[in-house]
Order: C-alpha cells, then structure tokens, then sequence
C-alpha cells in the first residue's frame, strides 16, 4: 500500500454491490468472457457465495434490481435480447434473499419491486415477512416501471402515462404505510402461555382503505418487526420522480457521467428534500459505478482491455432503446438521434433535448457495453477517484456493478477496499443494527418527520382479560 494521511472525521463511502437475478445486467456482452459465471444465475449457492464474499468486504449492501417485461424496442424484436441475455432470462429477486440472509449476519439487502403488477397487500406481507427473516436487513427499490412489453404481459395495451404511475405509487405507498405502521401497535404481541394471549385484541386494528386505485378493508397479517417499514429507496430523476422521491425515499440512485452534473442533481435533491420538510441528509444519495482493477494501473488496463473484446456494443443499445423507448437501430451510426416524447425513462430519454447524440457516441460512452461511469485503475488509483468524485459531489456512495462475475467484487474487496480504509473513508467493522440503523445511525425506524408519520397508530392501555373474555364471546 501507498503512504496516505488518513483523515477519520471525513465522510465514509457507503457500497452496495448492484446485480440482478439475470445473465446480462448493466455490461452486456460480459457473460462470453471465459471466467464469468453469471449464467450459474440459477444456482443457489451463486447467490449465498456473493452474499458472504459481499459481507468479508463490509459491504452495506446487494442491490438487486428487476424489471417486469422484455426489452423489445430495439429492431422491434427480442432476437438480439434473447442472444445476448440482455436481462433475458430473469428470475424474482426476492426469492433470494433468505437464503442469502441465513448466510450472513450484516449484508443488507435492497429489492427492486415494480409497484404497478403488485398488490399493496400481497407485497407488503412479503416484505413485512422478509424483514423478521432478515432481521432487520430488507429494503425496497420503487419502480413504477417503463415497458410497454410488461403492460402487454398484464393483458394491457399499453404503458400508462408516465405521472399516472406516479400518482398511483402515491396511493400505494400510503397503502402499504397503513399495513405496516397503522395495524400492529409495537406491544400488541405478548406471547403469554399462561394467560393463554400470544396477541392482544385491543392493540390490533383494522385498516379501512378507499382510494383511486386501491381498496382495502381488514387486519395486516404480518406482526411488526425491527424495521415495520423497508429501506425506502427510489431512482426517479423525471420532475415528477424527484417530487416523489424526495417525499418517501430514504436512499436514491442517480446517474451521471460528470461531477458538476452529478453535483447538480445532488444539490437539488437536498433542496427537494428541505422544501418536503425534511432533513436535506434524511436521503442517501448512491451513484450507479463500473471499476475496473488490478495491482497497477497498467494492469488494470490491460483488464480493460480484455474484457473490452468481450463486450457488445450493440447489446448495449437494444438496452438503451427500450429505456428511452426509441428504435436505435434505425438510425446511422453518426447520425444524430432526435428527442422523442415517450413514457419511458424521463430523465435518460431529456438526454436528446439537451446534446447532440448519435450511436457512435453512446458506443464511446459506454465501452463495456453499459451506461455507468468507468473507474479504471490500481486499488490506489480507484480509491483515490472515488473519494474525489463523492467528496466533489456531495453524494453518499456508489453501487457498484459487476463486469465478470465473481471476479469483479473479489478484485475490488481485495486491492480497493484496504485503500479506502487505509485513508479513513471506509468502514472496518459494521455497526450494530438493522439496515436503517446501520445506513442513518438514527434507530430502526423511520423517523417522525417522515410522511408515514400520519398513518401510525399510538399505543392505546392494554386489554384487561375481562374485556378479552368479552370481546371473545361476543
């Protein structure tokens, strides 16, 4: 290691690693290197090795994201989506997390779920159970979803305008607030074997819900646990996704390839976040990385280099075509693409009002095939471009993204994360708690100044067991 000052009073650099129950996530093309071992994607033991690889490196957490639907835009087909794994096939990511849960004691676990296919109360339930399983440790990514193909999947038409699905996720939310913070009261479960009450009637109510676009009249099944409600995180970066995300999120992923402009978007979240009435540090801010390592930087691009001739470009933008909603493949490679209003990603698809862009430009952009910036360098190098982007931005961490896979995270945990630790800006043991806990330091559930605050219910006196004997024979 290098001689560096080590400055402990200095921010420390949250890490989630970001994957996805798939072959092909974010770096297409990747799954042909001959060490990759993603297409094991459906083995379990793919997933509880990461898992505790992820928890040795002191990871705060795996970001698993999901999509409903199938990326067919791009040549309005899904041929080269089939032939390149672009998130094809894909499986439910919250099957595994409890798998991964027994197997570490510590790794958080953020799931994407895309709101629009659920029902509040089913999902809700879900997650109200993985966080007893888990201990604590889930977290829920909102997504409302931009595929025309999963509206199709549903016996629908077509994609519902792009603040539709926002007021709709509004309604959801308060929905699912109601189920996890307004039914159980904290002590309404007692577990008594001699009084013969394992729950007290009088400290569990009912949830009478008539909205827009939900209805829902009875009692959450799921008693309360460590958390009640999941890490809250959301990536909406649309004006309307930001309204919404500055409101409930307690985490939110960005995108951006230049620090003034990643600097930007952290400055208006924060100001967002004040005008919602909430502390403007209350959102944990991540940018979505690709790192490159190895001993030297020499090395490191001729790791590049490698995994470059594995890639594929075109992958890439069938990817990007069904993110925008445009048919990439219809124009030259120099030509530049117009904007096109779509209900696709707002904030990527206002990429085309504000520069010109042509294919070959979103090809240099992304060499390895993804959208994420590219840090390439030694352990050193990588630690020390990590502590200047987040310290010149203001941003919270990053989610770190596979290329070969497990390779990727083992090179970073092993030559980048003594680097981070050796200069104060990354942690060496975890805290004590639960995923909010550990994230905020500020206790396991959400706090007053959140908007869930109106849908919990106060404790109200415990039930005397001549009232019980009443109600129960009544």
């Amino acid at each position: 290691m290098t001689n560096v000052t080590k400055n402990p009073k200095a921010k420390k650099i949250l890490l989630n690693a970001f994957d996805m129950n798939c072959v092909g996530h974010i770096n297409h093309g990747l799954w042909t290197h001959p060490r990759d071992e993603s297409h094991r994607f459906n083995e379990l033991n793919y997933w509880t090795d990461l898992a505790q690889t992820l928890e040795q490196g002191l990871f705060d957490g795996l970001f698993i994201a999901d999509i409903t639907g199938v990326y067919d835009v791009y040549q309005n087909n899904i041929d080269l989506t089939l032939k390149e794994a672009i998130q094809l096939p894909s499986h439910d990511p919250s099957t595994l997390v409890s798998a991964m849960a027994a197997v570490t004691k510590n790794l958080g676990f953020g799931i994407t779920v895309n709101l629009s296919y659920e029902s509040p109360y089913q999902f809700a339930r879900r997650f109200a159970s993985l966080d007893h399983l888990t201990q604590g440790r889930i977290g829920w990514n909102i997504v409302t979803g931009y595929l025309d193909s999963a509206q199709r999947l549903i016996g629908e038409k077509g994609l519902k305008d792009h603040d539709l699905r926002y007021e709709q996720a509004e309604e959801f939310l308060q929905l699912c607030y109601k189920f996890w913070e307004g039914s159980w009261e904290n002590d309404a479960l007692l577990n008594d074997k001699q009084k013969r009450i394992f729950t007290d009637p009088a400290k569990v109510h009912q949830i009478n819900h008539q909205g827009q676009f939900y209805q829902s009249q009875g009692v959450f099944q799921v008693s309360p646990y460590i958390q009640r409600t999941p890490v809250l995180f959301q990536a909406g970066a649309s004006s309307r996704g930001l309204a919404f995300a500055t409101q409930h999120a307690e985490g939110m992923f960005i995108g951006g390839d230049q620090p003034q402009k990643i600097k930007k978007q952290v400055d208006q979240i924060r100001q967002q976040t004040t005008n919602q009435g909430r502390n403007p540090q209350a959102i944990k801010i991540f940018v979505g990385i690709t790192v490159v390592t190895a001993e030297t930087d020499q090395l490191a691009q001729q790791k590049l280099d490698e995994y470059i001739a594995y890639a594929s470009p075109e992958a890439g933008l069938a990817h990007f075509s069904s993110s925008v909603g445009i048919d990439l493949s219809k124009f030259a490679d120099d030509e530049a693409i117009p904007y096109q209003k779509t209900n696709s990603i707002a904030s990527v698809n206002n990429r085309f009002k504000e520069q010109k862009i042509t294919k070959n430009t979103l090809k240099a952009q992304h060499v390895l095939s993804g959208r994420y910036p590219l840090i390439v360098g030694s352990g050193a190098t990588v630690a020390e471009k990590l502590i200047l982007l987040m310290d010149e931005t203001g941003i919270d961490g990053f989610n770190l993204t596979r290329t070969v896979a497990p390779e990727s995270h083992h090179d970073f945990i092993r030559l980048v994360t003594p680097e981070l630790q050796q200069r104060g800006r990354y942690k060496t043991a975890y805290e004590h708690g639960s995923l909010r806990q550990k994230l905020f330091q500020q206790g396991d559930q959400l706090s007053a100044s959140h908007p869930l605050q109106q849908f919990r219910c106060q404790n109200s006196a415990s039930t005397s067991n001549s009232h019980l004997k009443q109600k129960q024979s009544a």
